[in-house]
């Protein structure tokens, strides 16, 4: 699928998700433009927990069912994927590097830049793996948020990086179970870093964002502050828990609570249906059971406000709500919600858009889709990679013209 000169390339995204799996397929030109061609998406059936494979076999069958409706709609032959990965064991952390210029006198070069970089490198426990170490500002003799210091005098550079890392075990099972079925893995990211890179503009980078992606079974949030990723985590709660507290606060199956869910849920109560009843089986007798939807909003808004509020309070404690001026981004099944926008408006006293249309090139079905952005998000990750890939490629053979 790839060619050795980085001639027209397709890339797969994959997301191993606890509602559904999801795999995107983009090509990437000749001139490095991507286009989006097709989509493929499959239930999870009770495989993944959290965002972490529980049951093998059922997530093959899984991965197999999406890949094929992707290469179906694409019409090509998936080889390989870019994987992504989420689970609370990833964490999040910024470090920071100094590296001493020989002399007041001497610019800094290239060199000094890999050095610097490679002295912000954390040491890590040994079940630990870094997924991405992503570059932030400069500092030059004490000046901060120089964006590119290569040519300048100093005596000191310093840089910060944003470290995404996890447990090198749990990351390596999704890639097993991938590599088990006879397709390649050719990267692994973290799915709140690429469903950024899917969603987030250079403009809202430079603003501050913070973007919430709400999935089955996991949040993952990312903020970006001065064009720079800033802060990162991720919460063990998603989607499937607002549906088992439906369950358990109504006495349905998860089945119709789910369902419950889908057709007349809201993020905050709506006064004007408090009193309206749906008759749903109770699960427990022969009788129908009535259902109040001012019931149902109500249990649907303790879970979302509760998780909302984590996410405030994370950020406060990091010293970041009150430096973000883009607003919140949702994206995930759960920005579907009706109402969260402004739930989340209470809660951050900011601008919340509730899901995306990407500006990108593809069929409707891929794009809007906010359920999507992870693997969109990850073919754009993957495009990165290969454009880097081909930089590089094309140094060495230059070089080795030269020699």
């Amino acid at each position: 699928m790839i060619d050795m000169f980085g001639r027209s390339k397709i890339i797969v995204g994959l997301e191993i998700g606890t509602s559904k799996v999801c795999a995107v397929v983009g090509e990437l030109d000749d001139d490095g433009n991507l286009n989006f061609l097709g989509v493929g998406t499959a239930s999870s059936r009770g495989s993944v927990r959290k965002g972490e494979i529980i049951n093998t076999d059922l997530a093959e069958q899984a991965i197999r069912e999406a890949l094929a409706d992707a290469e179906e709609q694409a019409d090509i032959e998936i080889g390989s994927v870019y994987l992504g990965v989420t689970g609370l064991h990833i964490k999040g952390f910024n470090n920071r590097g100094v590296h001493p210029i020989a002399s007041v006198d001497r610019e800094i070069d290239e060199d000094d830049i890999r050095k610097v970089v490679q002295n912000a490198q954390p040491q890590l426990p040994a079940d630990q793996d870094v997924l991405h170490t992503i570059r932030q500002h400069f500092g030059v003799d004490g000046q901060e948020g120089v964006e590119s210091p290569v040519g300048r005098l100093a005596s000191r550079l310093e840089v910060g990086i944003h470290v995404v890392c996890g447990q090198t075990t749990r990351i390596q099972n999704p890639v097993r179970v991938v590599k088990g079925m006879g397709i390649n893995v050719e990267g692994i990211a973290f799915n709140g870093r690429v469903c950024a890179m899917a969603a987030v503009t250079p403009q809202l980078r430079e603003q501050g964002v913070i973007l919430i992606d709400l999935g089955g079974g996991a949040t993952e949030y990312v903020v970006y502050l001065n064009g720079s990723l800033r802060h990162s985590g991720v919460l063990g709660v998603g989607g499937e828990h607002v549906s088992n507290d439906i369950g358990v606060g109504l006495k349905l199956s998860h089945v119709k609570a789910e369902k419950l869910k889908l057709e007349f849920g809201n993020a905050i109560p709506d006064p004007n249906l408090a009193g309206r009843t749906v008759n749903y089986s109770s699960d427990v007798g022969l009788d129908d059971k009535s259902v109040r939807i001012g019931h149902l909003h109500q249990i649907m808004n303790a879970r979302l406000d509760e998780l909302f509020r984590i996410i405030r309070n994370d950020l406060i404690h990091e010293n970041l709500l009150n430096r973000i001026h883009g607003g919140v981004l949702l994206t995930g099944g759960g920005a579907r919600t009706p109402m969260i926008d402004v739930l989340g408006q209470q809660l951050f006293d900011m601008d919340v858009i509730a899901g995306r249309d990407l500006s990108e090139n593809g069929p409707n079905n891929i794009l809007d889709q906010p359920e999507n952005t992870t693997a969109i998000g990850l073919v754009k990750y993957g495009a990165q990679q290969l454009n880097q890939r081909s930089k590089t490629n094309r140094g060495l053979l230059g070089w080795l013209a030269g020699r």
